[in-house]
């Protein structure tokens, strides 16, 4: 039997302070868990991060610290750091200008 970790984002909620992303974790025999990963407003307002990669940043710390205390359940609250959205902004940066996706829409002109 697989040990596939199920992480399903549940939405979000914006406060005056930061924005609230919810999920929830099914594991096979495991109760499901619910977490919420904060992102203060200031990364946003600084453009560290977009609303657009906000869960999928949060997803992929979740992830992290599920594999990482795969024996001991990690806290129900995270906060994304600055090294959490500089991480993500390197392993994800845009394309090149002259990658192969920005020649074909510059041929489609």
């Amino acid at each position: 039997m697989s040990h596939e970790i199920i992480v399903q984002f549940v939405g979000f909620e914006a406060s005056a302070r930061a924005r609230l992303y919810r999920f929830t974790v099914r594991e096979p025999s495991v109760e499901p868990r619910d977490f919420t990963l904060t992102i203060p407003n200031k990364a946003f307002d600084d453009h560290l991060i977009s609303y657009q990669d906000a869960p999928d940043i949060c997803s992929l710390k979740l992830r992290r610290e599920l594999a990482t205390y795969a024996n001991h359940p990690p806290e129900i609250r995270l906060t994304i750091t600055d090294g959490d959205l500089e991480e993500y902004r390197s392993t994800h940066s845009p394309r090149k200008a002259g990658s192969l996706f920005a020649r074909k829409a510059a041929e489609d002109y």
